[in-house]
């Protein structure tokens, strides 16, 4: 009776500390103190993503020391560290101060339209970015405008033994296991699908906005792309490069 005892609060407290733990906060207005939903909340480190509800409330999978990115549109993001008072509160306030705009002054292209559709059409120019297959690669690859060498830098990034985007990951196991990671949760992937403004990935991965580019760079995106995609499309494209990287340095 005594073994059955102490196995059970044996594998009682595994069980107890196997559980992911977790903080609770509520997001406020800094300003009228009032409630504010559809916040997005992602822990950086561990790679989850929660929304504050109508009440402002949240719950969100976090330890100690975990760095929250919390962000919601018009308000100044801010980036909060979970401490041992928080854990043991379980519940917090954060307040979120709004955003002063300046309505920026908007330049139109000196294009003179005769209002007749067929012929304005031909008077605007149109940029068109050109991509190339490689056989036995699913994925297509972005050469940017069209040149002579454009066919040529796909090539040579993928088969450059010393690709950046190689050697960045590659010093790097922590971060590319959060890139695989981001796959599970669709929450986050929800929340990276309405954001631009890379904020969540330079925290997240540890990299600052020369590096982004030059890893997008490396896997053949435009810069079209590159100031227009989505902060999950971002995301998407790097793990699918890797991913196909290796496949062609294994062969």
């Amino acid at each position: 009776m005594r073994y059955f005892t102490v196995l059970f609060l044996s594998l009682f407290t595994t069980i107890l500390l196997a559980q992911e733990t977790s903080v609770k906060g509520t997001i406020v207005n800094s300003n009228t103190l009032t409630p504010i939903w559809n916040v997005n909340i992602v822990n950086t480190n561990k790679v989850k993503g929660a929304i504050s509800d109508a009440k402002g409330n949240f719950e969100i999978n976090a330890d100690l020391n975990d760095v929250l990115l919390v962000s919601c549109l018009g308000f100044q993001s801010i980036e909060i560290k979970v401490t041992n008072d928080w854990l043991k509160n379980q519940n917090t306030r954060i307040k979120l101060t709004e955003k002063a705009y300046a309505l920026e002054e908007i330049v139109i292209p000196p294009y003179e339209l005769t209002g007749y559709l067929e012929v304005d059409s031909k008077l605007i120019p149109e940029r068109e970015n050109y991509w190339y297959s490689i056989a036995g690669l699913t994925k297509r690859y972005e050469g940017g405008e069209n040149s002579p060498n454009a066919f040529n830098r796909v090539i040579g990034s993928l088969f450059n033994p010393a690709d950046a985007l190689y050697n960045f990951f590659g010093k790097k196991p922590k971060e590319l296991k959060k890139l695989k990671e981001l796959r599970n949760d669709e929450k986050l992937r929800g929340i990276l699908q309405n954001r631009y403004d890379r904020q969540t990935i330079y925290l997240m991965f540890g990299i600052n906005e020369k590096e982004l580019n030059e890893i997008l760079s490396r896997c053949n995106y435009s810069e079209s792309f590159m100031k227009t995609a989505n902060d999950l499309q971002i995301l998407d494209a790097i793990n699918g490069c890797y991913e196909e990287y290796k496949v062609l340095k294994k062969s």
